[in-house]
């Protein structure tokens, strides 16, 4: 039984240890200047907060496990106006971006929410440490 402890704490900390080494596959191996980096500033009527939340969850969800260059799609709204929506995202490269354009599961999210959306704001900006943007990812776990 003691062994058993040691070899399930031996093997937690491996897993641990490896869980945020980069992919070999990684973005970050690519020019970190060259990201694409934008806030989208949604105003959704009030009347379909929840249908909106719902399609904008599976959609972001899709585009960061089908979509090698989005780095980050990650929707959020005011604690105090649910009808304001923002999104935090990312992309390897512009290309990555209009690419993400043309995938099936933005194209659905685009054409259901597009009565639901009083207004929408693309607001571009830039990193000024992308080189933490790795560490920052890696602290999150499950």
């Amino acid at each position: 039984m003691k062994f058993q402890n040691i070899a399930l704490k031996i093997l937690v900390t491996i897993l641990i240890s490896n869980s945020c080494k980069k992919p070999q596959q990684s973005v970050f191996n690519s020019d970190l200047h060259n990201m694409m980096i934008r806030i989208a500033e949604i105003e959704i009527d009030s009347n379909h907060t929840q249908e909106y939340r719902t399609i904008l969850k599976e959609e972001s969800e899709a585009s960061i496990r089908l979509e090698p260059g989005v780095i980050c799609i990650y929707p959020m709204y005011q604690k105090n106006n649910p009808t304001q929506i923002r999104l935090l995202e990312i992309y390897s490269s512009g290309e990555a971006y209009k690419a993400h354009l043309k995938t099936p599961h933005f194209q659905k999210y685009k054409t259901t929410t597009l009565n639901m959306v009083k207004s929408l704001q693309l607001v571009d900006m830039t990193s000024i440490d992308p080189t933490t943007m790795s560490q920052i990812f890696c602290k999150i776990q499950p």
